[in-house]
């Protein structure tokens, strides 16, 4: 799937929430999509968080 059918997917699951269970419900799952694509990206090894806790903290990587 492309990046806008995935962001249209997106914005129907928000709006969904939004009719459903009113303004904080949707925050709450716009912010577990997020948590759940971070740990999708670090289980399937395209981001690495220990460089990225790593640059939060100002260290250099390498």
């Amino acid at each position: 799937m492309t990046t806008a059918v995935w962001g249209a997917v997106a914005g129907a699951v928000l709006a969904f929430a939004a009719l459903a269970f009113g303004f904080w419900g949707m925050v709450l799952v716009a912010a577990l999509a997020a948590v759940g694509a971070l740990v999708g990206a670090v289980l399937s090894g395209s981001v690495d968080l220990r460089a990225a806790v790593d640059a939060a903290r100002g260290r250099r990587v390498g």
